[in-house]
């Protein structure tokens, strides 16, 4: 599937806007009532045909199955799906209420407390959080080279931007991974990874950087800085551009969601992380250490604004999407369990609108 762009040129052409203030004006001309009912309620104050989505890359590629999948069932309009990582979704997403503003947006980890913040402060305030379910990241390379397993203290001190060396923390001087440890192979260090708006970065540094450094005093306490030096290349929010890269150069490792790795096992495989192989069982139950959750999140707002929005989230969270046997799960999505989807149902159902105390 081709990646969709968020095209704000058309979106807000002057024509556009002509037409959705002459049909505001005009509402009892020509719309059929259930129509009229949603411009009763419309708090928006637009009425857009078509929902926008951005966010996540490790999430785009199931918001996109699923969109192209409502598209295809439905008498509505195929979602435009956009990926932007999770740090630049949530930007768009809490720019404010409006035609100019995307209607969900992905996450590969849970919205922040100060991004809440900015979505209140500008105006966005009833929001509900989908968690739709687990997926793990992974350390791969080419399949041409032989199975290269690592634990996580050895991950975190390759990428690290410092390091302890004699009881002080220098620049880290790790070229060679058999220079890290002499249990590894005698190979350049080369990783590609996640940039800094990333929710894969951001989760990268939360399970593997963080909690290595929290248990050294030298650090002080958590330290998730990435050298800079050129061993860890930052390689865009389109993950597939990494596992291409791997391909090309049997050298390097690339950091990506599990769902990468199960649609790519043909070229690319991943190394056991602390002697644990990261499959959906081991990734679901939290044994394998760099899990993760999924999640999207929903401005409520634009319910009565953009056609079939609410029925686009219940296609998503349906039995036949996100279940064990579901579609996403041939995709490399991992299942939630059955309470915990029941329970993800009863909140979309109910609209709850995400708070902070639920928030890291």
């Amino acid at each position: 599937m081709m990646q969709s762009k968020f095209n704000r040129a058309s979106l807000f052409s002057a024509s556009t806007i002509l037409a959705t203030a002459l049909l505001t004006a005009c509402s009892g001309g020509g719309n059929n009532n259930a129509e009229t009912a949603a411009n009763a309620d419309n708090e928006a104050g637009f009425n857009r045909g078509q929902i926008r989505i951005v966010g996540s890359s490790t999430v785009y590629p199931f918001s996109s199955f699923v969109a192209e999948e409502f598209g295809s069932v439905t008498d509505f309009p195929t979602p435009v799906v956009e990926s932007t990582g999770s740090g630049g979704g949530m930007k768009l997403f809490c720019g404010g209420i409006g035609e100019d503003t995307p209607d969900i947006t992905n996450a590969s980890r849970p919205m922040k407390k100060k991004e809440l913040k900015m979505c209140h402060e500008n105006g966005v305030t009833d929001i509900t959080q989908v968690k739709i379910g687990y997926d793990g990241i992974v350390f791969a390379q080419s399949n041409a080279n032989d199975a290269f397993e690592i634990t996580l203290k050895q991950l975190a001190f390759a990428v690290l931007a410092e390091v302890p060396v004699d009881g002080k923390l220098v620049a880290n001087p790790y070229q060679n991974w058999n220079q890290l440890d002499s249990s590894l192979p005698d190979r350049k260090i080369q990783v590609f990874g996640p940039p800094t708006s990333s929710g894969t970065r951001d989760a990268f540094e939360e399970l593997v950087l963080q909690k290595v450094t929290k248990k050294i005093d030298i650090y002080g306490g958590k330290y998730d800085k990435v050298r800079q030096d050129g061993v860890f290349i930052p390689s865009g929010e389109n993950d597939n551009l990494i596992v291409q890269k791997l391909d090309r150069n049997r050298d390097a490792f690339g950091i990506f969601g599990y769902s990468f790795l199960e649609e790519n096992s043909n070229s690319i495989q991943a190394s056991n992380v602390d002697g644990v192989t990261p499959e959906a069982d081991a990734i679901s139950s939290g044994e394998y250490p760099v899990s993760r959750s999924l999640f999207f999140y929903v401005k409520n707002h634009h319910e009565n604004a953009v056609n079939g929005l609410y029925d686009f989230v219940d296609t998503f969270v349906k039995e036949r999407m996100i279940g064990p046997k579901g579609a996403l799960k041939r995709i490399g999505l991992i299942s939630l369990p059955e309470a915990e989807r029941e329970a993800v149902r009863a909140n979309v159902k109910a609209r709850k609108v995400v708070t902070e105390d639920a928030l890291h």
